[in-house]
């Protein structure tokens, strides 16, 4: 997708109803020994990041839950739409562990630190609209008979970016990634 000039936006949408991501397989991680944690944390932050870094703008539709590695998915992208009854929550330590893909990066510069803090801490998870009264996500939308309303609100998204100039858009994005850095 980095090299296609025909893709001006990507939108990540799951194919399962009623879930976004509902991040990593638990199970199979507490079969992994420390090395192979180790690298399946730093390949799954190297993902998060190369979606951060594609030079299009990028939308999450999150028709369902976000959780852990789900919510670190939905954070690596420039724009979330959800659907109100959407769960979404870091809730790393309520297993014991931390949000190893960017989450304690991107939340923060997302909802601010205070914010960010309590729903780390806590792993509390709310729904689409509090995502949408607190930051976390552009638009909320009641959800549809199809469930895949953020899908349609999303696309809807998609067809107002496309028409704009795309190497502006793309210097857009860059210079508002580059900034957050400084």
């Amino acid at each position: 997708l980095r090299f296609d000039e025909q893709v001006r936006v990507v939108v990540f949408k799951s194919q399962v109803k009623g879930v976004f991501c509902a991040g990593a397989d638990l199970k199979e991680r507490a079969k992994m020994d420390d090395a192979e944690v180790g690298e399946f944390v730093r390949r799954l932050r190297t993902l998060m990041d190369e979606i951060a870094a594609l030079p299009v703008p990028t939308i999450a539709a999150i028709d369902g839950y976000a959780l852990g590695g789900g919510l670190e998915l939905a954070l690596a992208c420039d724009l979330r739409v959800a659907a109100s009854s959407a769960k979404m929550g870091l809730i790393e330590t309520t297993r014991g562990l931390l949000p190893g893909a960017g989450g304690t990066q991107r939340l923060p510069r997302c909802v601010g630190v205070g914010l960010a803090k309590e729903l780390i801490f806590t792993g509390r998870q709310v729904d689409g609209e509090q995502a949408a009264s607190m930051g976390l996500v552009n638009h909320s939308v009641p959800q549809n008979s199809e469930g895949d309303a953020a899908y349609q609100r999303a696309l809807a998204l998609a067809e107002e970016i496309l028409p704009q100039a795309p190497f502006a858009v793309k210097m857009g994005k860059l210079a508002i990634n580059k900034g957050m850095e400084v």
